[in-house]
């Protein structure tokens, strides 16, 4: 007789955990709590609600997370102008510290012992979602679908929903994508398929969310990008709330075929993975936020974000959001963003977000020194004589000693 007899679980209303609603009640013989988020992934949520209920699940949580998903996870993250590996915007691994949580929450209002989510054994979402659980509940129970059942495929799937009469025409009313694909606010990926041959081109009807470069319009689109403390508050003066930012720019940067990524990933279980993103908009939010900030940040502060970052990006990516040194990280870098305040201009043009202008009330560009005309005496040339002889004292001690560079 198991232990459980509730289980919390992240509930997309898809096939895989559609049969791990199933599966949990006969193999625990316990009650399901569903948990399904809205975080923008561009796909109705509400008919999960009848799936469940076919599944014979009573308590059933759907919730739109949209603006606490961005204002609280995608904007701390791009203060630290985050990309993981030179390249990741970090689309899908920032997604799931806001799902634990909430999975950890009504855990707690249900009286649940367990929670479940449908992540593989192969990936990292595993690993993040149950760190984070961990972090907030240190003895909850995680179960883990795909490490202890034996169904291996999608055709095995299939076969257990015919057996246990579990409704799957919702599966078989639309061709099958040949993609493992995640989507919210923040971008789209792609794995699986023609993918997994890293020499293979990905197909051009494979993207959702922009269009080619090659067929991007003709004329830029340019916009007005108005930061406050590194957030950014309103597009071409109009105010708007955080999600509605990335909405919006999405489309524009969509639109104009910016965005999209093909790389081979390292995974924090060990393979290397390759994987195709869209991140429109993400992609228009760290350009123009580094561009302010060139203007806003004292160089030895931004020298210092640009050292952190890496290590920053790599705790998200590995699933590290609840621990104390992304809180350390955190900390640093939001202080840092006290002037990042102004408004930058972007160009928008066949795959490309150009900066085209910035400029900030707290600017620390100062014109009349950096002039190249008359200055005017605001920068005393002769100064730099005894800079570089100062920097370059140690250079001239070891060359005299014979310790020639060459």
């Amino acid at each position: 007789m198991s232990d459980v007899k509730k289980v919390v679980l992240a509930y997309s209303g898809g096939l895989d955990t559609s049969v791990i609603v199933k599966w949990l009640q006969e193999t625990y013989d316990c009650e399901v709590v569903t948990f399904t988020a809205d975080i923008g992934q561009g796909e109705e949520v509400e008919p999960a609600r009848e799936k469940a209920k076919a599944l014979g699940v009573k308590e059933i949580y759907i919730e739109d997370l949209r603006e606490e998903f961005v204002r609280d996870y995608v904007y701390p993250m791009f203060r630290a102008n985050t990309i993981y590996e030179g390249e990741y915007l970090l689309g899908t691994s920032i997604a799931r510290p806001l799902i634990a949580k909430r999975l950890i929450e009504i855990a707690n209002e249900t009286g649940a012992d367990a929670i479940s989510h449908g992540a593989t054994g192969k990936g990292n979402d595993q690993v993040r979602f149950e760190l984070g659980a961990y972090a907030l509940k240190p003895g909850v129970k995680v179960i883990a679908p795909w490490r202890e059942w034996d169904l291996t495929s999608r055709e095995t799937l299939m076969n257990y929903c015919e057996q246990h009469d579990i409704p799957v025409d919702f599966s078989k009313s639309k061709k099958k994508s040949p993609y493992s694909m995640d989507a919210n606010l923040l971008h789209i990926s792609y794995e699986g398929g023609i993918l997994e041959d890293p020499w293979a081109e990905a197909e051009e009807d494979m993207w959702r969310w922009s269009v080619s470069p090659e067929t991007a319009p003709d004329q830029p689109t340019y916009i007005d990008l108005t930061f406050e403390k590194g957030d950014i508050v309103a597009i071409d003066g109009e105010t708007l709330k955080p999600h509605d930012v990335l909405a919006k720019l999405n489309k524009l940067g969509g639109d104009n075929g910016i965005g999209r990524l093909d790389i081979v990933e390292n995974r924090y279980v060990g393979m290397k993975s390759r994987g195709c993103y869209e991140t429109p908009g993400g992609t228009i939010m760290l350009r123009a936020h580094r561009a302010i900030e060139s203007l806003t940040l004292d160089r030895e502060a931004a020298h210092l974000k640009d050292e952190l970052m890496p290590k920053y990006a790599e705790v998200i990516y590995n699933g590290y959001w609840w621990s104390p040194e992304r809180r350390m990280l955190q900390a640093a870098i939001d202080e840092t963003q006290t002037f990042v305040n102004g408004v930058v201009r972007m160009k928008l043009y066949k795959g490309n977000a150009i900066v085209a202008g910035r400029k900030s009330e707290q600017s620390l560009f100062d014109e009349s020194i950096a002039t190249f005309e008359d200055d005017a005496g605001a920068y005393n040339q002769k100064d730099a004589e005894g800079f570089i002889k100062l920097n370059a004292l140690r250079l001239r001690i070891a060359a005299s000693k014979g310790r020639n560079a060459g």
